[in-house]
């Protein structure tokens, strides 16, 4: 598996309650977060070590290979410094569908 995409975003809530949310995105139906596009299926969690890191399977069905490791350190004031990593084992796949997966995974 090759890392093809990364990145940190500061989130307010605590580490326990950003890994609650993406081992069970829809524990709060009024509130829903994952939203799937029409290219798109529901993950399953591969690996998970609460409260600091869950892994996912592919979101893409045109990318199986896809893994999506989501660590979650606290950042110190209470909140969770989050940073996705995209992890891919497809070879040849060009810069625009990265791009795509990428930019998905920013939103």
């Amino acid at each position: 598996m090759h890392p093809i995409g990364s990145r940190k975003r500061n989130q307010p809530a605590p580490p326990h309650a950003v890994y609650a949310a993406l081992t069970n995105p829809d524990r709060d139906p009024t509130r829903p977060w994952l939203i799937l596009l029409s290219d798109e299926q529901r993950p399953t969690i591969l690996e998970h070590n609460d409260p600091d890191l869950v892994i996912w399977s592919s979101l893409w069905p045109k990318h199986t290979t896809a893994r999506v490791r989501f660590d979650l350190p606290t950042d110190g004031r209470g909140g969770t410094d989050l940073r996705w990593t995209l992890y891919i084992d497809t070879p040849n796949l060009d810069d625009s569908a990265i791009g795509h997966l990428r930019y998905r995974l920013n939103t």
